[in-house]
């Protein structure tokens, strides 16, 4: 008998529940359609919004770091970077490590840089006491083929001045950007750059207690701090300088074929490790290669977005409050009449619930609209021209998702609150007003 009456109340209370979401939403639907135009698109355009400012200022601050970080791998590492041992000056039997590389299917462009320590002095022909202040800077010189350089990274599209080298050119050099006072305007004893240096100079380039008169051709900024503070000599040139007769080479830049994703690229590099250049030299791919200083600042800028995200949604969520809490207010007599006539207050609250859970999920419609087919796709063709970086919103299915998820339970809860304290008041005070 117990069982027969357990299960006839959970039925009861099951079939209570049903008819109190259906009334809900009912009234929902009802209130909606009557609500005014402007105030239904005011409220949605509020949610739009805040859903933006959750996905895109976190999306641009990470991707300031992201555009780094891609900048770094297609600029400089590319997909995979082969560099000397630590206790190695260079990379030993670098032809055949060179070879061994090229002979895996899915390389498609492979470059050989040669890297020393250098200076460049500039006013050293005008200097008439030693006295006199010089005009130099400290940078690593890189020794390339200028086509084969261009061909894994793009180096040629980031020549601000003058041109790009050619293999004729022996007696020309580049000059990272950030050599130069006129594009690193800083003057400290630990950072010097070269103040009255252009296109055209006559500079001397020092490498190992060798000296060379070279011209300056062109000036690469390819906002990536490891090249931009570089010297760019043809190889043949650096290589004569250093007296590397042996063709061993400091870095082996190694570009994959298109379409290549993460997975790829650690199962080459396995391949190349596999083969025996670990021997001789460092394989990294260009994650691994990433400076850890970029890692750790996008994790802040993420958590900096998240809180700044998290106050747009405090005001979303006060907003739908007021909102709820005032259209409750200026309905109490109508809520009051409801309740006098068998409604329950809990098809009442779900009504307020539903009510703000519709402008809470079009808006994060709109605003997911906007962000994928809109801001992401634009700010990918045309990255914000920071300083230090090409940045890129970065917005992830899931991301958004979760972001989605939080705004609608926070718009839940808000739009409960309000609705629940005015239910809660007595029926015959509300419909009588009092």
């Amino acid at each position: 008998m117990d069982k027969i009456i357990n299960l006839k109340t959970k039925n009861r209370t099951s079939s209570t529940i049903h008819d109190a979401f259906s009334i809900g939403i009912f009234l929902a639907i009802r209130e909606v359609k009557k609500a005014s135009l402007w105030t239904t698109l005011l409220i949605i355009a509020v949610m739009v919004l805040t859903f933006l400012n959750l996905i895109v200022i976190s999306g641009v601050l990470v991707g300031l770091i992201q555009g780094s970080e891609d900048a770094n791998k297609a600029r400089y590492t590319s997909d995979i970077i082969v560099s000397n041992l630590l206790k190695k000056e260079y990379i030993e039997k670098s032809p055949w490590v060179i070879d061994t590389i090229k002979s895996f299917p899915n390389v498609k462009e492979v470059t050989a840089r040669y890297v020393a320590a250098s200076k460049i002095e500039a006013n050293y022909k005008e200097r008439t006491r030693l006295t006199d202040k010089v005009d130099q800077a400290n940078g690593l010189v890189m020794g390339i083929d200028p086509e084969k350089e261009n061909s894994v990274t793009g180096l040629s599209k980031f020549v601000k001045e003058g041109e790009y080298l050619t293999r004729n050119d022996s007696d020309s050099i580049m000059l990272g950007a950030n050599l130069l006072y006129k594009y690193a305007p800083i003057d400290s004893p630990g950072l010097q750059t070269l103040k009255k240096v252009e296109i055209g100079s006559r500079v001397r380039l020092v490498v190992m207690g060798k000296t060379k008169e070279v011209t300056v051709k062109g000036i690469i900024k390819s906002k990536v701090g490891e090249l931009d503070q570089r010297v760019y000599i043809v190889d043949r040139e650096l290589r004569n300088l250093i007296g590397r007769s042996d063709y061993n080479v400091d870095e082996i830049a190694v570009k994959l074929i298109d379409g290549t994703n993460e997975e790829d690229v650690n199962a080459v590099k396995k391949q190349i490790v596999d083969a025996g250049v670990s021997e001789y030299a460092k394989v990294l791919t260009w994650r691994e290669a990433q400076p850890k200083f970029l890692t750790d600042i996008k994790l802040t800028f993420a958590l900096l977005g998240n809180l700044i995200g998290s106050i747009g949604l405090a005001v979303a969520c006060i907003t739908i409050f007021i909102i709820i809490f005032v259209n409750a207010i200026t309905r109490r007599r109508y809520i009051g009449i409801l309740k006098g006539i068998g409604i329950r207050a809990l098809s009442i609250e779900i009504s307020y619930i539903l009510q703000a859970l519709f402008y809470a999920t079009v808006g994060i419609a709109i605003g997911s609209a906007i962000v994928f087919f809109v801001l992401q796709p634009f700010i990918a063709s045309h990255p914000i021209n920071f300083p230090f970086s090409d940045g890129i919103l970065v917005a992830t299915p899931s991301g958004t998702l979760m972001r989605a998820i939080i705004l609608i339970v926070a718009t839940a809860i808000a739009g409960y609150i309000p609705a629940r304290i005015v239910v809660k008041q007595n029926t015959l005070d509300a419909i009588l007003g009092r």
